[in-house]
């Protein structure tokens, strides 16, 4: 087995503070822009008066991207590097803001929705970087933590989004309004996000950001190593992690997409007052990760992953059988429960893939498209029956993860066996 090399004598080791905040903001950035696009789920419905399956085809194009881009993103981090990849991913997201200005005047359905993917592509190629380069920024056991402390940050861009969303995006339209002054909206939020990520991409693209060489368990495997030969799919817990990403961003990003909409069902007085509401369900995803990262000191990442997994199903079942301010604040505990579920699935995932590293990170990523698949489903079901009916997606998703943390996380081979 491989080990941390020690620094030779006279050198300390490498402080990794810096990098990590750095890291860090960039969750902030790919919560904000994940979580203001849920936004356009309902706004969506008011521009075109969709159905609620039609309405997730604006998160269906975000998670596509997932499923077409991480693998080339795997490849690009193999070819330029993880910072690099960065700056490329923020510079994409600029583009793909700066298309919903000609969506929106044009009040075009194909258009937005190829902003929408387009933005997806750079955050993932984002995700794919900067997921692993935090989890591999230090000692391997405490990845869990320092993956947590960092989606803590990807919540609080989460919990924003939706007050941005709400003051800015979302309106109850008039009967005197047109649908391109509802699609109006969206113009001046993404003009000035566009500028603010081609701003942060300028920055980075100037700061340091270290190679990762302290353990020869996170190098890239040179060219020709047998290791490379491998088959990712042998490895049980990688593959079943996928499937645990998979369903989780579907349950989390599905319940996210829906709630504007339940809410307002459950008695919430309007569409701004509904995503306020949800402006708590990500509130409670940052206070999770804040302490999910002290937890982790003291409990096993499986084991608090399998809890959470059974406290999120209980919340979720809870909402489908009440109504009114008990069904809403169900769902908004759910945000709670669904705090440490992200980064402690991938840090399981990766857990002993040394080399492989990348390619196990490049499959998880890709399972991200879970967040276009069960969001459909989700609306389809709710558009057969009712948004609590649908709910019953939800909870299979999350007792699929409780399996996971008390079981399937468990390795039946490393990239030493």
């Amino acid at each position: 087995m491989s080990t941390r090399s020690t620094p030779p004598a006279g050198q300390s080791a490498p402080s990794f503070l810096g990098p990590f905040i750095t890291v860090a903001i960039l969750f902030f950035i790919f919560g904000f822009i994940t979580n203001l696009n849920m936004a356009l789920v309902p706004h969506l419905r008011s521009i075109f008066n969709l159905p609620y399956a039609w309405a997730m085809l604006a998160e269906s194009a975000f998670f596509l991207a997932y499923f077409v881009f991480s693998s080339p993103s795997s490849k690009l981090i193999e070819l330029i590097g993880y910072k690099q990849t960065m700056v490329v991913s923020l510079f994409i997201q600029v583009v793909g803001c700066l298309l919903f200005v000609p969506a929106a005047k044009m009040v075009s359905f194909p258009l937005f929705l190829t902003a929408v993917f387009i933005v997806g592509a750079g955050v993932t190629a984002l995700q794919t970087a900067a997921n692993p380069y935090v989890a591999i920024l230090g000692p391997e056991h405490s990845a869990p933590v320092r993956l947590t402390l960092a989606q803590a940050l990807n919540s609080l861009g989460g919990t924003i989004a939706p007050l941005i969303a709400g003051a800015y995006i979302l309106t109850d339209p008039a009967s005197t309004e047109t649908k391109a002054q509802i699609a109006n909206t969206v113009r001046l939020p993404y003009i000035a996000i566009a500028g603010g990520l081609l701003i942060l991409g300028i920055i980075v693209m100037f700061l340091h950001l270290p190679h990762i060489e302290t353990t020869q368990d996170f190098r890239p495997a040179k060219e020709g190593d047998p290791m490379l030969s491998r088959n990712i799919w042998s490895y049980r817990h990688t593959v079943l992690g996928a499937l645990g990403i998979f369903l989780y961003v579907g349950v989390e990003v599905g319940l996210a997409s829906i709630a504007v909409n339940y809410f307002k069902s459950q008695g919430a007085d309007s569409l701004k007052t509904a995503s306020y509401l949800v402006s708590f369900y990500w509130g409670g995803a940052l206070i999770g990760r804040l302490l999910g990262s002290w937890m982790l000191t003291k409990v096993r990442a499986g084991k608090l992953l399998g809890v959470f997994g059974v406290a999120a199903t209980f919340f979720v079942l809870l909402s489908m059988f009440t109504t009114g301010t008990v069904a809403i604040w169900a769902i908004v505990l759910c945000g709670f429960f669904n705090s440490i579920m992200f980064p402690n699935i991938f840090a399981l995932g990766i857990a002993g893939l040394g080399p492989m590293t990348s390619k196990g990170s490049g499959l998880i990523m890709t399972a991200v498209v879970g967040g276009a698949i069960v969001p459909y489903l989700i609306g389809k079901l709710a558009d057969y029956t009712s948004i609590q009916h649908a709910f019953i997606i939800p909870a299979i998703c999350y007792l699929f993860i409780t399996y996971y943390g008390f079981v399937g996380h468990k390795p039946t081979k490393t990239i030493t066996a």
